[in-house]
């Protein structure tokens, strides 16, 4: 398999989930600004979104979205329990979470990294994603991870999306339970060996 990605961009959850799952993949470097991959090849041939996650599977097949590429990773790995079962509750729950950390947070952040929105929208924006935030630290109020079942796709994708907040100015010392969880998480092997192939980490 092969994941296209972006250095701390969204694709840093697939990242995760795939040194997880223990599944052998290979990556490629994408650049948002240029949108050429490392080799120079143009990433519209690849993805004409135009945008990270990518996985392209063994038989060439692509999938795009990040809470579609993570969940489908899980369910090559069973045994590893990155998921729970499809039809379960449990399953509802995890993309109950997907779409909120989608939807409400990865979408709330984007405003702020807009070179073109003037500072007063920015704070209108910021407003709104902390209260988001808010809602997020207080679920994870004695929580280790989000599902009781233990660490899940959704907790990479959440991991990935928090660690934006030094981009941007937000503190997660402002919600302790999220910083003691982006801590935890952050402590991962597969998290750091994530971060070091990014560059992300020294």
């Amino acid at each position: 398999m092969k994941l296209y990605y972006a250095p701390a961009a969204c694709s840093l959850s697939p990242h995760i989930v795939l040194l997880e799952s223990g599944l052998p993949f290979e990556t490629v470097r994408v650049s948002t600004k240029s949108h050429k991959t490392a080799d120079g090849g143009d990433f519209h041939a690849i993805n004409d979104k135009g945008y990270v996650p990518v996985l392209e599977l063994d038989d060439g097949e692509r999938l795009t979205e990040g809470p579609a590429i993570v969940q489908w990773i899980a369910d090559q790995v069973p045994d590893q329990h990155l998921a729970p079962p499809n039809g379960t509750l449990a399953r509802a729950r995890l993309q109950e979470w997907l779409n909120f950390i989608t939807s409400e947070l990865h979408k709330g952040f984007g405003p702020l990294f807009y070179p073109a929105y003037d500072a007063a929208a920015k704070a209108v924006a910021a407003e709104s994603l902390k209260k988001r935030l808010s809602w997020t630290d207080a679920r994870l109020a004695g929580r280790e991870f989000l599902l009781d079942s233990g660490f899940s796709v959704a907790d990479a994708y959440l991991f990935t999306v928090l660690g934006w907040g030094h981009y941007v100015g937000l503190n997660l010392a402002d919600w302790p339970n999220l910083a003691a969880y982006h801590a935890r998480i952050a402590a991962r092997p597969a998290v750091q060996a994530a971060l070091k192939a990014e560059g992300l980490l020294k």
